[in-house]
C-alpha cells in the first residue's frame, strides 16, 4: 500500500545514508584554517580580500567549495579537491588526471583572482575555491591513492557507528573534540615566528607530498572493520591539529604572496 506514512518512513530512513556518504573536510575544519589565516594576513592581503569578499571573513567563505557541490553546474570542479598517485611517490613523478586535482586546482586559482583583467565574478570564485582548497590539501586523505577512493573505501566502526578512514579523518575525528572552531582557532594559533615561518616554507608540490606521506602512515594506523575509538582520538588528535595549523598558516602565506 502506497501510504504517506511509509513514503516518510522510507525519507526518513535515506537521509542517514545520504548524509554519510558527503564525507569532506568538515566545515569545523575548514573554518579552523580560515580562522588562523585570517589572523596571519598583511595589510596588502587584508585590502584586497575585504574588497573581494565584500567584507566577510576567511573562515565564512572557506566552504564554499563544498556548498557548490550540490549543484551540478558545479560537476566539473569534484576532481579540485584531491590527488591520488602511488604512495612513495612524488606528485611532481606522477601521472596527471586529465580531470585535474588539487595542485592543478591551486595553481589555476590562484593565477586567475592574480589577474586584473578578469572579471570580478570569475576572481571572487576562485578565491574562494583557493581558500578551501588550501584547506583539503593539509587533510591527508585528500592526497591518497585512488584504488580505495582515498580511503572511503576502507570501512571502519567510529564509537560504534558505521564509518571509513577518509570520513573519520574528513570529520568524526575532528567533530567528535567537540570544540568550536572559534576555540580550536585560538588554541592552534599560538607559534613562534620562527616556528611559523618554518612551517610555512616550501610550496605546495612540498605540502601535497608531506600530507601524501603522512596519508601512508594512516592507511597502516586501521585494519578493515576495527572498531576506533578513545584511544584512535588519543593517538591522532595532535596530528590532526598539527595540519589544522599548518593550513591556516600556509593559507595566509599563499594569500600574502599573491597580493604582494
Amino acid at each position: 500500500m502506497n501510504h504517506p506514512l511509509k513514503k516518510i518512513l522510507i525519507l526518513f530512513l535515506l537521509v542517514p545514508m545520504l548524509n554519510f556518504g558527503n564525507t569532506v573536510w568538515s566545515k569545523r575544519g575548514h573554518r579552523v584554517t580560515g580562522q588562523i589565516a585570517q589572523n596571519h594576513l598583511n595589510g596588502k592581503a587584508k585590502r584586497a580580500l575585504n574588497d573581494l569578499l565584500d567584507g566577510h571573513s576567511l573562515a565564512f567563505v572557506s566552504t564554499y567549495a563544498d556548498d557548490i557541490k550540490a549543484d551540478r553546474a558545479f560537476s566539473k570542479y569534484s576532481a579540485w579537491h584531491y590527488v591520488n598517485y602511488p604512495l612513495g611517490m612524488r606528485y611532481e613523478d606522477s601521472e596527471k588526471s586529465k580531470y585535474g586535482d588539487i595542485i592543478m586546482a591551486i595553481e589555476e586559482c590562484k593565477a586567475v583572482v592574480k589577474d586584473e583583467n578578469r572579471s570580478r565574478k570569475d576572481r571572487v570564485f576562485h578565491l574562494k575555491m583557493l581558500i578551501h582548497l588550501i584547506g583539503d590539501l593539509h587533510q591527508p586523505m585528500h592526497a591518497s591513492r585512488a584504488e580505495d577512493k582515498g580511503g572511503n573505501d576502507i570501512q571502519v566502526q567510529w564509537f560504534g557507528q558505521g564509518s571509513n578512514l577518509h570520513r573519520v579523518w574528513d570529520r568524526d575525528l575532528i567533530e567528535s573534540y567537540g570544540m568550536t572552531y572559534t576555540e580550536l582557532a585560538s588554541e592552534l594559533d599560538r607559534v613562534s615566528k620562527k616556528e611559523r615561518k618554518q612551517i610555512q616554507a616550501g610550496t605546495i608540490y612540498d605540502w601535497v607530498d608531506e600530507s601524501h606521506k603522512i596519508c601512508g602512515e594512516l592507511y597502516d594506523s586501521v585494519k578493515v572493520g576495527e572498531k576506533l575509538g578513545y584511544r584512535y582520538t588519543y593517538d591522532y588528535n595532535d596530528l590532526l591539529f598539527q595540519q589544522l595549523q599548518k593550513g591556516g598558516l600556509r593559507l595566509a602565506k599563499v594569500l600574502n604572496d599573491l597580493f604582494d
